[in-house]
Formats: C-alpha cells, sequence, structure tokens
C-alpha cells in the first residue's frame, strides 16, 4: 500500500500571494532608503567647495558618478 502527500494545503496560496507581497515592499523600503543614502551624500559632496572636492579627488562635474560608481558603469 502506498500513500500519497498533497503539498497543496488550503490557503497556501493566500499565504504564497501575501509572502511576495511583503517581500516586494521590504525590497521597495530597502531601495528607497539606498537611494536617499545616495542622494544625501550628493547634497553633501555638492556643498562643498571645488578646493575640497579636490582634496577626495572627485571633480565636481563627476560627483553623480562618484556616489553611483557601484552600480552604473558610464
Amino acid at each position: 500500500m502506498s500513500h500519497v502527500a498533497n503539498a497543496h494545503q488550503p490557503g497556501s496560496q493566500i499565504w504564497n500571494t501575501v509572502s511576495n507581497f511583503l517581500i516586494s515592499l521590504g525590497t521597495a523600503a530597502r531601495d528607497r532608503a539606498d537611494m536617499e543614502r545616495r542622494m544625501h551624500q550628493m547634497r553633501k559632496l555638492q556643498a562643498l567647495s571645488d578646493a575640497e572636492l579636490a582634496k577626495l579627488g572627485i571633480a565636481r562635474d563627476r560627483i553623480a558618478h562618484h556616489v553611483f560608481r557601484d552600480i552604473y558603469y558610464v
């Protein structure tokens, strides 16, 4: 005699939908926080003088490239 287990449980589809939705929310929140951090860094660098930027080795027209260098290649 053999037994067959059914992996489908009542409500599992609802749980999967809710779980995927929550994961999406978490991902969006993480991405938003990352963008806020980057924009804060850009504003901070833009507020520096050209001499201060030069000490950091960053040209004013390269601030965005510097801040986003790990995710964009231009």
